[in-house]
């Protein structure tokens, strides 16, 4: 069956718990899942917990948020299968204090410009570990000011290009830093959602710095593009990984969990990829090793 590799929950920001999200992959029919919660890897271990007892995989990942500020470009990378995922929670704290202090920052500029209390809008983000816009939004929805989540209201406060923004600024780890951190806790990093922040450009900067693969599937991708990301994996030897980004009803799209899926033949060698790549080393040094004698 094939796997979602892209799914979030009320730890960030998505709308559903970790049992919600299991129990709708059990019932879909996907045995396979994995956590990505923006910069936190909280729900991992419960994640495991509650898949056994439904018979889902719970795969231990965290999408970390990076920005490449020679592009000017957000850069999002997912870690998967990291044999240390304590060693991620220091660079995922840095991003959640930033994020913390734009969140509070945007919340009161619209308790300031709406008649709403900041405890309101932190209502809305009651089992998150920070507040984003998708909170603000709901608050600005029980209040009446708008009957949809991703409308005008939301790009008037939260588009760069609107005079009305409320936005606030977030240092987030450069995409060298993000990448070697998930090295670093024996992770695997893959490039999510390159459509949704135009990455392509800059795809081959990236596999410089140690990517080791591409979500392809992906409903931020176009078909065309899919395309194009399949063959580049191919090309450069990629693992190739795909997600719905399911957020539930704080979605950007309108998704099904599974409608963008992993397919069996990639989540092997995804699940074989660090294995692979040790026994690849292995071999490098013995035929190093074995120059050395020879000279």
């Amino acid at each position: 069956m094939a796997a979602d590799l892209h799914c979030h929950t009320k730890l960030s920001d998505g709308s559903v718990g970790i049992e919600d999200l299991i129990v709708i992959a059990n019932k879909s029919g996907i045995d396979t899942i994995a956590i990505t919660d923006h910069d936190c890897i909280a729900g991992t271990v419960r994640g495991q917990v509650i898949g056994k007892r439904y018979g889902v995989t719970v795969l231990p990942a965290v999408e970390l948020s990076s920005f490449d500020i020679e592009a000017g470009k957000s850069v999002h990378i997912i870690s998967y299968l990291a044999d240390a995922p304590d060693r991620l929670e220091a660079i995922c704290r840095r991003t959640s204090v930033a994020r913390k202090r734009a969140g509070q920052i945007m919340m009161l500029k619209v308790a300031a410009r709406f008649p709403i209390t900041s405890e309101f809008i932190i209502s809305h983000a009651s089992g998150s570990t920070n507040l984003y816009k998708q909170h603000i939004m709901h608050a600005l929805m029980d209040a009446g000011y708008t009957d949809e989540l991703f409308g005008e209201l939301y790009h008037a406060l939260f588009s760069a290009d609107s005079e009305s923004n409320i936005l606030a600024p977030t240092k987030y780890p450069t995409v060298q830093e993000a990448i070697d951190e998930i090295h670093g806790a024996g992770g695997i990093a893959v490039l999510a959602h390159p459509g949704k922040f135009d990455n392509f450009e800059e795809i081959d900067k990236y596999i410089e710095m140690g990517l080791d693969g591409i979500e392809v599937w992906s409903p931020f991708n176009t078909d065309e593009q899919t395309e194009q990301l399949i063959a580049l994996c191919k090309k450069k030897k990629l693992l190739m990984t795909g997600g719905s980004d399911f957020h539930g009803t704080y979605g950007e799209k309108t998704v099904t969990l599974g409608s963008h899926a992993t397919p069996k033949e990639h989540l092997d060698k995804l699940m074989g990829y660090k294995a692979k790549k040790k026994r690849a080393q292995r071999k490098a040094e013995r035929e190093a090793a074995k120059k050395e004698e020879t000279e």
